[in-house]
C-alpha cells in the first residue's frame, strides 16, 4: 500500500463536504491537510458546524489552486454545480488529481449540461477526460484517473438498481418508469421555503417534475449499456426525513423471468462488489437500513399479472450518493481496497 495521500476539500461547509470530512477522519491512508470554502475563508470550520470541535480546529482556507498543490496531492471538490468546471483546468494545471461531486463533469454533451443545469458547460476536453464514477460498472476506468466525476445521488441509486436488467436484456428500457424520493438533506444546507420545516413536516411532494437535471445523467449512462437511446420517465419527491433515496423502478419484463431470476442474475453481476446487498425474495430495503453507510440495497417483485417487474434500490444520499462513493472511488484511483475507510455498518435505528 502507497504512503498517506494528501487531501483538500472544497465546499467544506456544505453537507457533502462536511460529511467527507467525517468520513475521512476514519481512512487510514488519508489525511485532510485543507479545508476550503470561498464563503467562510478564515473562520473555522467547527463554528459553522460545532460537532467537529476538538477533531478539526482548522480555518477555512480560500480557493487559490498554487496553495492547494502545496498541500494536498487530491482535491474533492463538493461544490454547487458551474464551479468545478472553472477551478478543475487550473488544479489539474498543478498536477493535482479532481474528484468533482458536483454535476459538472457528468454529462458527455456541453450542450445538454447548459440546457438542464442552466450553466456554461466545462471544456468538452475536460468532459472527454473525465471517468464517470459509478465504481460497481465503471471501476476498471476509475483506476489511475485524474479526473473523476462522481455519479449524482439519484442516478446511483438508479442506475444500480437498473443497470443488469438492462445490459442483459431483461426489461424493455422504453418503459421504464422511475418514482424517486429523497430526504431534505440531499437540497443543501441552504435555507428556502421548500425546505422550511413548517412546509416539509408531515408533508410528501414532488418537485422538478420531468425537470430533473438527474434525468440526462441517468439516460446517458442507460443508453450506453443498452446499446441504443434510452427516455424514461423519472419524476423526484422530497420526504420529511434528514437522509435516505429511495429508487422504486418499474419496467416490462423481456421474456419469462421469475423473481428469483432477478436476485440471482444481480447476486452475479454485483459478485465481489461489497457495498451491493441484493435482498431475498419477499423482502425489500428501507433507507434506514442503509442510514450512514455506503450500502446500495437492491430488491425485487416481479407481477405475472402485468408482466412488470418493480425494483426498489436504497442508498444514504451523502454517503453512497455523495461522499462514500467518492472515497470509493479515491480508493480504486489509488489502487488501494475499494472498501478502505468504509467499513461501517449503517447506523440504527
Amino acid at each position: 500500500m502507497t504512503t498517506n495521500v494528501r487531501a483538500a476539500i472544497v465546499g467544506s461547509t456544505g453537507y457533502g463536504g462536511v460529511e467527507l470530512i467525517r468520513l475521512l477522519e476514519m481512512h487510514p491512508q488519508v489525511e485532510v491537510t485543507s479545508v476550503i470554502s470561498s464563503s467562510s475563508e478564515g473562520t473555522p470550520i467547527a463554528e459553522g458546524y460545532p460537532h467537529l470541535r476538538e477533531i478539526r480546529e482548522d480555518l477555512l482556507d480560500g480557493v487559490d489552486a498554487a496553495a492547494i498543490k502545496g498541500k494536498a496531492d487530491v482535491v474533492f471538490l463538493a461544490t454547487p454545480p458551474g464551479i468545478a468546471s472553472k477551478l478543475t483546468p487550473e488544479l489539474l494545471e498543478q498536477g493535482l488529481r479532481v474528484i468533482d461531486l458536483s454535476g459538472d463533469h457528468r454529462l458527455k454533451s456541453g450542450a445538454l449540461y447548459e440546457e438542464w443545469y442552466k450553466k456554461p458547460a466545462a471544456a468538452e476536453a475536460y468532459l472527454e477526460q473525465a471517468v464517470y464514477g459509478l465504481c460497481e460498472v465503471y471501476g476498471d476506468e476509475v483506476r489511475g484517473a485524474e479526473l473523476l466525476s462522481n455519479p449524482g445521488c439519484y442516478p446511483t441509486a438508479t442506475l444500480l438498481g437498473l443497470i443488469p436488467a438492462v445490459a442483459e436484456g431483461w426489461i424493455d428500457p422504453s418503459t421504464i418508469i422511475i418514482d424517486a424520493k429523497s430526504g431534505v438533506s440531499g437540497a443543501g444546507r441552504g435555507a428556502s421555503l421548500g425546505t422550511h420545516y413548517s412546509e416539509l413536516n408531515e408533508n410528501f411532494k414532488a418537485y422538478k417534475v420531468n425537470q430533473h437535471q438527474h434525468i440526462p445523467e441517468i439516460e446517458q449512462v442507460l443508453s450506453q449499456v443498452a446499446g441504443r437511446p434510452v427516455v424514461t420517465t423519472f419524476t423526484t419527491h422530497l420526504v420529511p426525513m434528514t437522509r435516505g433515496i429511495m429508487s422504486t423502478m418499474y419496467a416490462k419484463i423481456e421474456g419469462e423471468r421469475s423473481q428469483q431470476d432477478f436476485i440471482d442474475l444481480y447476486k452475479r453481476y454485483y459478485e465481489g462488489r461489497r457495498f451491493v446487498r441484493i435482498r431475498p425474495t419477499g423482502t425489500w430495503p428501507a433507507t434506514k437500513e442503509v442510514s450512514g453507510s455506503n450500502y446500495c440495497d437492491i430488491g425485487f417483485a416481479v407481477d405475472a399479472r402485468t408482466g412488470r417487474v418493480t425494483i426498489v434500490s436504497v442508498i444514504d444520499n451523502l454517503v453512497k450518493g455523495a461522499a462514500g462513493q467518492a472515497i470509493q472511488n479515491l480508493n480504486l484511483m489509488m489502487g488501494w481496497e475499494e472498501d478502505l475507510g468504509l467499513r461501517f455498518v449503517p447506523v440504527y435505528p
